[in-house]
């Protein structure tokens, strides 16, 4: 076995604690390990973190800016395996403009970010365009008190979940959200599980609900999260850009 550098050190045992964290509060929500999926988010750190993760076995990623995605995974991807690349899933979170969705769709795996018809369209357009199937997130503001993030507002999920999933080339998979700056994180994820169930009513394979971060994502299992996006805990405090 190859003697891990400092850094990889530091980042497995990081992970190792990451997961110890998610594998306590699915024990104490009655939930199995298993069922969280831990995204590392990656976006302001370098292509060499990302391949020490890949072989300290992390397999999803999380990334919110297109150019500097695109072009790291670019890297990435040119050096992996089939059998790697088929395992990595890259997962956009971030904000989305729909001149920048044709690009986003030709690399991401799932799009979690998707918060209006007309970038639902777009992914949708470009999907095809690259002969591909996206999955796709509806992303829920929760409270409407930060729209710099994005997000629909709750009474807005029907109507745009009914249209992403009346397109060709995306699938509708789940709900994302971040607790509301301020707010408290457990009131916030139980609110998003009431409305990932009222979605599942309708839609009965939109099951995944992504949700807590570095700091909440006790709380975000303990309500239903499937998939948690986490940065510092893992990589540590984001670098100077």
């Amino acid at each position: 076995m190859t003697e891990l550098d400092d850094r990889s050190r530091q980042l497995r045992d990081n992970l190792a604690a990451v997961r110890a964290r998610i594998a306590d509060a699915a024990r104490a929500a009655g939930r199995a390990a298993d069922d969280v999926t831990l995204i590392v988010v990656s976006k302001y750190f370098p292509v060499a973190d990302v391949r020490r993760l890949l072989d300290l076995g992390v397999t999803d990623f999380g990334e919110n800016k297109d150019q500097e995605a695109s072009a790291k995974f670019a890297e990435i991807f040119e050096g992996a395996s089939e059998q790697e690349r088929a395992a990595l899933r890259l997962h956009f979170v971030g904000q989305l403009q729909s001149n920048k969705t044709g690009h986003v769709a030709a690399y991401a795996d799932i799009v979690q970010s998707v918060d209006r018809a007309k970038i639902a369209s777009a992914l949708a357009k470009g999907a095809e365009r690259h002969g591909r199937t996206l999955e796709v997130m509806v992303q829920v503001d929760l409270d409407g008190s930060d729209p710099g993030r994005g997000g629909a507002l709750p009474e807005q999920i029907a109507d745009l979940a009914a249209h992403v999933a009346g397109l060709e080339h995306l699938r509708l998979t789940g709900l994302m959200a971040v607790a509301p700056r301020g707010a408290d994180p457990d009131a916030a994820f139980a609110r998003l599980a009431e409305l990932s169930r009222d979605l599942r009513a309708a839609h009965p394979s939109a099951d995944r609900i992504s949700a807590g971060m570095s700091g909440d994502l006790e709380q975000a299992v303990r309500h239903g999260a499937t998939h948690v996006r986490i940065g510092s805990a893992v990589l540590g405090p984001r670098p100077a850009v």
